[in-house]
């Protein structure tokens, strides 16, 4: 077995063997108790619905011969028809549907609601249907566009029997804890009714058609940045050159304070992971003798923690899943494992404990990590934990799996385990305490790149941020990350003086000019280090500046430094394009 294969293995052996029936058990778990999910769910249902009242207004007085009438009467028709089978079949119905919908769609509004219908049966048999939604979003009418969204954010949705009085629900009762809905408008009694709470094989199932179809991902993708980030953080997320960045959204001053972010994740360096000074969970530094330890039996990589409180966190969130053989659910909510399940999972706690120890590097921890954080974050959620008030900046009703498809990264080699590290990588922050540390001796192409401004090899630890990762590079940067606290908690401080709407820019690497370095070799030396960590020549305006310096040999050499070598996911590149050009509403 290859070293690709083994790392997968390592990494997501374990998930695999909790991931789905912690999944399932949210997936049902949401729709019965989450009163918050429903109430945001209607909203959203109301929201979509006024762009289409003309249309469904029209059509409740004056019905089209043989089309529906009624947004509901229009979904069951599509959902009672038996899909064509084969690939001709398919082609055959798809064209039919699409010039059916445009000739009723020349028609004008009284027939919209039936021509976005025949634009949906065309969407559901057709292989790539996030393209087709682009074509329909340059080429339909908008209120044609609404409506095959709402179908298709209705359509995922469990198709259970509705309650007459959940369709006509007015304010005060969005606001109830008690209120019904989960999408298909549903209340939790009415779903306790139709689901059997134990059949967790189907509600797998269900849980991966989910999110795996084409149409949640598009509402995933029409709504994530209107709650992310809170508006707490006094920032935004915008698209600007092609890239999402972060946006100030009031004034702010010199010296002040924007927002403090905690981290999803966090790793120690190598070098400091075993040696007891530096707490693995908050990174905050020990003094001797006040260090707290889990029993060497459960420790294989020598973890040391400040505080009971930390070491209770990380084993909550990560420790627990990826080196014990404790359960990652509740004792209310899972069964024990089977012999065959506790030695397959022991067996894939020794290859990650081995690649770890081999590697000695942060990447592979803070992926660790990051996996188990995701199943403890739902877990914690079913169990009615409390989240607390100092954890990572989330956005509501959306999962880690939704921050994490939305970033950028640098390709590795072509799996999934190399995007997902190349995201988490790409994103990293180094965790440095005043002016850094001066003991840290490594080769230049050993170095894990992480953002900071003092220098990778000042660090003591690598963070992975929800909301800092959207922060561009600028070698004239107008904030810069700060660890006051003492711990892995990142404040962002303003420069210089910032207007609403200016972007928030940080330096990657150490920008200053060095003792004995002219301007040329200054800029040199740090476009050659985001180059190779970060795979872009940075075009701020003191490098365009200080460029004018480059004699024409230099000149040539510079042009040759990759523009900018990351990606998003292929689905949310097509997207943003469409919205920077103003094709989506």
């Amino acid at each position: 077995m290859d070293s690709r294969a083994t790392r997968v293995l390592a990494i997501t052996g374990i998930t695999l063997l909790s991931g789905a029936l912690a999944y399932a058990y949210y997936f049902d778990y949401k729709r019965r108790n989450d009163a918050e999910f429903r109430k945001n769910l209607r909203k959203e249902k109301k929201r979509v619905s006024k762009a289409v009242a003309q249309s469904k207004e029209s059509l409740q007085s004056a019905k089209v011969d043989g089309q529906p009438s009624t947004f509901e009467e229009a979904l069951e028709l599509v959902r009672k028809e038996e899909p064509p089978a084969s690939p001709e079949e398919k082609e055959s119905y798809f064209m039919s549907q699409v010039a059916m919908g445009e000739q009723l769609s020349a028609k004008g509004p009284s027939h919209y609601l039936a021509a976005a219908t025949c634009f949906y049966r065309a969407m559901k048999v057709y292989p790539s249907p996030m393209e087709l939604m682009v074509i329909y979003e340059q080429t339909l009418p908008q209120p044609i566009v609404t409506v095959v969204i709402q179908m298709m954010s209705a359509d995922v949705s469990p198709r259970f029997p509705s309650s007459t009085s959940d369709q006509n629900v007015s304010d005060d009762e969005e606001t109830s804890s008690t209120s019904g809905g989960p999408p298909s408008e549903t209340s939790s009694q009415e779903w306790d009714k139709v689901t059997d709470p134990g059949a967790h094989a189907t509600l797998i199932v269900i849980f991966t058609c989910f999110r795996a179809n084409a149409a949640c991902d598009l509402i995933y993708l029409l709504c994530f940045y209107e709650a992310f980030p809170p508006k707490s953080m006094k920032t935004r997320v915008e698209g600007r050159r092609g890239r999402k960045v972060l946006i100030v959204t009031e004034d702010v001053a010199a010296g002040e304070v924007i927002y403090k972010e905690q981290p999803v994740v966090t790793a120690l360096d190598a070098d400091l992971q075993e040696s007891g000074k530096y707490c693995a969970h908050c990174l905050r530094s020990i003094q001797s003798g006040t260090s707290v330890e889990l029993s060497k039996d459960a420790n294989p990589i020598n973890s040391t923690f400040c505080s009971k409180a930390c070491l209770t966190a990380n084993k909550t969130q990560s420790h627990n899943l990826l080196f014990t053989s404790e359960s990652p659910l509740p004792p209310a909510l899972g069964q024990p494992l089977s012999a065959e399940g506790r030695a397959a999972r022991l067996k894939a706690q020794e290859r990650y404990i081995a690649l770890l120890k081999k590697e000695k590097r942060a990447a592979p921890v803070l992926l660790g990590r990051f996996i188990a954080r995701q199943i403890a974050v739902e877990t914690a959620k079913m169990s009615n934990l409390a989240t607390p008030d100092s954890d990572f900046t989330n956005a509501e009703g959306y999962l880690l799996a939704d921050h994490i498809e939305r970033l950028r990264y640098i390709d590795l080699k072509p799996d999934a385990y190399a995007t997902l590290l190349g995201k988490i990588t790409y994103n990293a922050f180094g965790v440095c305490f005043g002016d850094g540390r001066d003991d840290k001796v490594t080769r230049p192409e050993d170095v894990e790149k992480t953002r900071t401004p003092l220098g990778t090899s000042r660090q003591i630890g690598t963070a992975f941020y929800t909301l800092s990762c959207y922060l561009a590079h600028s070698c004239d940067p107008n904030a810069h990350p700060s660890f006051s606290s003492g711990t892995a908690e990142l404040s962002l401080v303003a420069t210089r003086d910032l207007k609403k709407g200016d972007e928030l820019t940080i330096a990657y690497v150490d920008v200053k000019k060095r003792e004995g370095e002219t301007t040329v070799e200054c800029r040199r030396r740090r476009r050659i280090e985001l180059v190779r960590g970060w795979r872009f020549a940075c075009p701020c305006q003191r490098c365009v500046e200080e460029g004018k310096e480059l004699s024409g040999e230099e000149k040539v050499i510079d042009a040759t430094l990759e523009k900018d070598g990351s990606k998003v996911d292929a689905v949310v590149s097509r997207y943003d394009s469409e919205v920077e050009n103003n094709n989506v509403e």
